[in-house]
């Protein structure tokens, strides 16, 4: 989702590249890849040695996550996991201990606020991106985030009737804060300005996570339920992940097993200095379908080999 230069410095790149190096002396070895500015896609991913089909490349843990509306109550409030709610309480949920303890980034401050308001709106525009805006906006008052968090991931395009629907969900955030007693001096940096470059961010790098499952009978039950209802659990954003480009003929995926952690896996044998691409959308849709959503939600003109033969 790497469509740019002009914001990204090279010495960006240099940096985020040792900082993919830079291992802790328990762990075996760095993943096979560096981040590169390439020729006409902006910042890209590219293995350092060959990579076997199959391979675990590496794994990423996600900067932001909310599940989505319909499965508040049935997965872990932060990691994504699947749970079993407990008929007796009303209360979001965590898998774990752990999970609890991590939520405090944003949890203290967004559970003050009612969002009744803004979910309701996020539910009846159909929209889920305002959800990891929102999550982000209390990782910033609680101090756990900046203003920029996400600045170095690769804005979109806004059109004029985009900004003007953004505009009310702005306003039901800000009210929601007001309402919470949230000191103005904490939301200094909560400007309709930040709302919409957040957005812009979040539109083209959040992912929709669908857990794999961990057994067999898993995967036929996900793929059962698939047919008759949306299976994605809730959105997330990345950094890595998101420097991976575009391809309608990928040599790399990306999978989610039992919550919000990212792996991404070598679909094919990939040579040393080989671009890793993924594929933003439905793989099995025609060229002209792939052309449009890709035209339409991430800005671009798809010129993989497999749209200029046509297929």
């Amino acid at each position: 989702m790497s469509r740019w230069i002009s914001r990204f410095r090279k010495n960006q790149v240099v940096s985020l590249s040792s900082a993919i190096h830079h291992q802790k002396p328990s762990q075996a070895s760095p993943p096979p890849i560096r981040v590169s500015i390439t020729e006409s896609a902006g910042r890209g991913v590219f293995a350092t040695r060959r990579i076997g089909a199959g391979q675990l490349i590496h794994t990423a843990k996600p900067l932001l996550t909310h599940p989505s509306l319909s499965t508040l109550n049935t997965v872990c409030y932060f990691c994504l996991r699947n749970i079993t709610p407990n008929n007796t309480s009303h209360h979001l949920l965590f898998c774990s201990e752990d999970c609890k303890h991590n939520s405090k980034v944003f949890y203290d401050v967004e559970s003050r606020a009612d969002w009744s308001a803004f979910h309701d709106y996020c539910r009846s525009q159909g929209l889920k991106y305002p959800l990891l805006a929102k999550r982000l906006a209390c990782m910033i008052i609680s101090g756990a985030a900046s203003a920029d968090f996400v600045d170095i991931l690769q804005p979109a395009s806004l059109s004029n009737e985009m900004i003007s629907q953004m505009e009310e969900g702005f306003g039901l955030l800000r009210i929601a804060f007001v309402k919470a007693d949230i000191m103005d001096e904490q939301m200094t940096f909560l400007s309709k300005q930040w709302y919409a470059s957040v957005l812009s961010r979040i539109r083209i790098n959040a992912f929709r996570i669908e857990l794999a499952g961990g057994s067999y009978e898993d995967l036929l039950s996900m793929a059962a339920a698939s047919i008759e209802a949306e299976i994605a659990v809730g959105n997330a954003v990345y950094m890595l992940p998101s420097f991976y480009n575009h391809d309608c003929d990928p040599n790399v995926h990306i999978v989610w097993i039992e919550n919000a952690d990212a792996r991404l896996k070598a679909l094919r044998d990939v040579e040393e200095g080989e671009e890793l691409r993924i594929c933003y959308i439905d793989v099995s849709m025609s060229r002209d379908a792939r052309q449009t959503v890709l035209s339409q939600g991430f800005g671009f003109q798809c010129n993989c080999s497999r749209c200029l033969s046509g297929e």
